[in-house]
């Protein structure tokens, strides 16, 4: 989930990371992996990134000799750096011997580029840390082996699993400090697969680590651990995979309409899924305007196509009324419309988020009034969810979400740039919570009515009925299919008889 109001990856990173990849040797990949290191406080997440730069020779020399320069006085009894400067540059991080900010850090290794958000382990920062994994592939959650998964390990692992990563790495850190334990190290790899597959990852590789001597980071530790044999932390992310998380047709939310002159009307934006050529039948929503594309023009030349990514200017073959916030979308492959949905919400305001208020929601460039009423809350320390009507800062919850008009959406897994949202208050203007829609419409709020001749009914077994919901074509069109099971009355406007 890209969270719009906090500040993305600097311009400066990815710029540099496009002009590296130019230079690329032949079979790297095309895009930089991102990944972000997560987890509870001091267990050492800024000196494990600090020590990987340091091992690929990522810091240049006058950085170096900087890093040499300001640890006077903090070198470890190795007389090493304190790596974790390479990462805290703002001065209370320096002065606390805490992170912050996000530290957005460009590397590379003969095989691939990495792009990775060194994110804060305090609580209060929780808001950060979900910055940091709304564009990131995969997680490295840190936890000191002396200490185990504490309460915001958890929270840490549930956020990134709930923003679509599905690639953990649990790196064990101060294994030295805990005299190389290797039963310590088990017990806590198991303590924590069992969080990741709650969550419904199961893709998590543990690895004992020790970040200030760099063992099992780049270099392997076999001298102090002969009994780990797996890989270490550099080898896994450069096996790591890509996640591409657009199983979604054409979506082009419009930022701009574009009048320069009498004889031209384009409407610009960035493709947030799918692609697009001239000839493709499209549909505006949510008026349900449909018409074709007659041109995609950019900045310097007028393109055969464009792909998700691509700031665009799109031309249509008929006068249609589109402004800011409408989505221009694939007339096969339409997202959902309603007015409620069910999402997914992280409370970041110390307000909390309170049931009926009535806030702005920003999803791309459309805002829109919305109701929300919280319906449960994830318990940290037990890992269950419980019936909560409040979200406090920091929590984790369920959310009904109640629009006054129309409102567009993808489900996130689907699509992060579409199925993402985040609340403002509407008197302060803080951003109050993140979120992420679901694969469905609520059920216990207003739906926009199908047309009799757009609806039909069909009645399956329950097992197969079961099998069904679980297949691709069902999921996309999770929005569009309401159950009914025995016993349901139904009513004439729909809301009775849906069930995702």
């Amino acid at each position: 989930m890209n969270f719009q109001t906090v500040s993305p990856v600097p311009a400066e990173a990815d710029s540099g990371a496009a002009a590296h990849l130019d230079t690329d040797k032949a079979g790297r990949q095309a895009r930089p992996l991102r990944f972000i290191t997560c987890g509870s406080v001091d267990d050492g997440k800024s000196t494990l990134i600090g020590r990987l730069l340091w091992d690929t020779k990522a810091v240049k020399e006058d950085q170096a000799a900087t890093l040499e320069r300001e640890s006077t006085g903090r070198q470890n009894e190795l007389g090493l750096p304190d790596f974790a400067l390479l990462l805290d540059g703002l001065q209370a991080e320096r002065e606390q011997g805490i992170t912050i900010d996000v530290a957005y850090r460009y590397f590379s290794t003969d095989r691939r580029s990495f792009i990775v958000a060194d994110t804060p382990g305090h609580v209060q920062y929780t808001r950060n840390m979900a910055t940091g994994a709304s564009t990131a592939d995969l997680a490295v959650l840190l936890v000191d082996a002396r200490a185990g998964v504490l309460e915001q390990t958890r929270r840490h692992a549930t956020i990134a699993a709930m923003m679509g990563i599905r690639q953990f790495v649990l790196a064990v850190n101060k294994i030295d400090l805990a005299g190389y334990d290797e039963a310590g190290f088990r017990a806590i790899s198991r303590d924590f697969k069992e969080i990741a597959l709650s969550l419904g990852v199961r893709q998590v590789t543990a690895i004992p680590v020790s970040a200030l001597k760099g063992e099992n980071i780049v270099r392997r530790g076999d001298a102090a651990m002969p009994w780990y044999t797996g890989p270490t932390l550099v080898e896994v992310l450069e096996k790591a995979s890509q996640r591409t998380g657009q199983t979604t047709g054409f979506r082009l939310p419009v930022q701009r309409v574009s009048r320069p002159g009498e004889g031209f009307r384009g409407y610009q934006g960035t493709v947030a899924g799918g692609s697009v050529k001239p000839g493709d039948s499209v549909v505006v929503l949510p008026s349900g305007v449909e018409a074709n594309v007659k041109a995609i023009v950019t900045y310097d030349l007028v393109r055969n196509a464009a792909v998700h990514g691509d700031a665009i200017t799109l031309v249509l073959d008929r006068p249609v009324d589109v402004a800011r916030g409408d989505m221009i979308a694939a007339i096969d492959q339409r997202p959902m419309t309603g007015r409620a949905f069910a999402a997914r919400l992280v409370a970041l305001s110390a307000e909390g988020v309170a049931p009926g208020k009535r806030y702005w929601l920003k999803a791309g460039s459309r805002r829109q009034r919305v109701q929300v009423r919280p319906t449960s809350a994830l318990d940290l320390a037990t890992g269950t969810w419980e019936n909560a009507g409040f979200l406090p800062m920091n929590g984790i919850g369920t959310v009904e979400l109640d629009f006054e008009e129309t409102a567009i959406f993808d489900s996130y897994e689907t699509n992060r740039d579409t199925g993402a949202f985040v609340l403002i208050d509407p008197d302060t203007l803080n951003t109050v919570a993140g979120g992420m829609i679901d694969g469905r419409r609520s059920t216990s709020g207003r739906y926009d009515r199908l047309p009799d001749a757009d609806r039909a009914t069909v009645t399956l077994p329950a097992r197969l009925l079961e099998a069904f919901l679980k297949t691709d074509f069902a999921r996309a069109h999770a929005g569009e299919i309401r159950v009914a099971t025995p016993g349901d009355g139904g009513t004439d406007d729909g809301t009775n008889d849906a069930a995702d």
